[in-house]
């Protein structure tokens, strides 16, 4: 079943204001109410996100591969790597050290 997001339309509670998630099947309608406080949602366009599940030694991998890249100033490298693995803090921390405006 596919993971759907919403948000209010207009004033709501904090919880529609922030935006949820809603685990639904695929010929459901959407939801036009929030949940919490009844005021009026959407369903918003998300992007499609996959799950790649890594082993201990995968992960020690990519760690000791950003690791080097880093002692060998090689920034742009760095925050490329972490970025692909997921690191989103890592790789704009690197990508800074690299000289993109981030």
């Amino acid at each position: 079943m596919p993971i759907y997001e919403y948000n209010a339309i207009s004033d709501g509670c904090g919880y529609c204001r922030r935006g949820f998630e809603v685990l639904q099947k695929i010929g459901e309608d959407p939801l036009d109410r929030c949940p919490k406080c009844r005021g009026l949602v959407r369903r918003v366009p998300s992007p499609f996100r996959a799950c790649v599940a890594e082993t201990p030694e995968e992960a020690a991998k990519i760690e000791s591969k950003i690791r080097d890249y880093e002692q060998e100033g090689m920034w742009s490298h760095a925050a490329e790597t972490a970025d692909k693995a997921g690191l989103d803090e890592r790789a704009r921390e690197d990508y800074k050290k690299a000289g993109y405006d981030m």
